[in-house]
């Protein structure tokens, strides 16, 4: 599982020009891929690693400020890039593997207390982002 993870102070996603989830306060924006052998435990992990992040202002979590969290999936995270011009896409899962582990990720940011907004699996999205800082990071399991 790899997440790109940016604190923001606000972002959303729509699908065809209908926001379907947003945050409109400081908080996190993330991107999510999978891969073929991620599992529930792999989502739970790395939903507490992004949810515990020190990232946020003085060196605070989300979860220190109960700040919400925009969880978009993504698979092109996990784009093979080697070869030629033209990306391979085989190390991602497929969707009937990839959006169980997304929903699994999601969940658990919930069950730790993060309020939680989404994108529609499988769509084509159109996100928006300020990125705060900027701070970027890459997470994997």
């Amino acid at each position: 599982m790899r997440a790109v993870v940016q604190r923001v102070t606000g972002a959303s996603v729509s699908v065809a020009a209908a926001v379907v989830g947003e945050i409109a306060e400081p908080g996190l924006l993330v991107l999510l891929g999978v891969t073929h052998d991620d599992t529930d435990s792999d989502a739970h992990d790395l939903a507490t690693k992004v949810w515990k992040l020190r990232i946020m202002h003085d060196e605070r979590s989300a979860s220190d400020l109960g700040a919400p969290v925009l969880v978009v999936s993504q698979f092109t995270l996990y784009a093979d890039t080697r070869k030629g011009r033209r990306p391979s896409w085989s190390a991602a899962a497929p969707g009937s593997v990839s959006e169980p582990q997304y929903d699994a990720f999601c969940a658990a940011l919930r069950e730790q207390g993060a309020r939680v907004e989404t994108g529609v699996f499988g769509a084509q999205m159109q996100v928006t982002s300020c990125n705060d800082g900027p701070v970027t990071l890459v997470l994997e399991t």
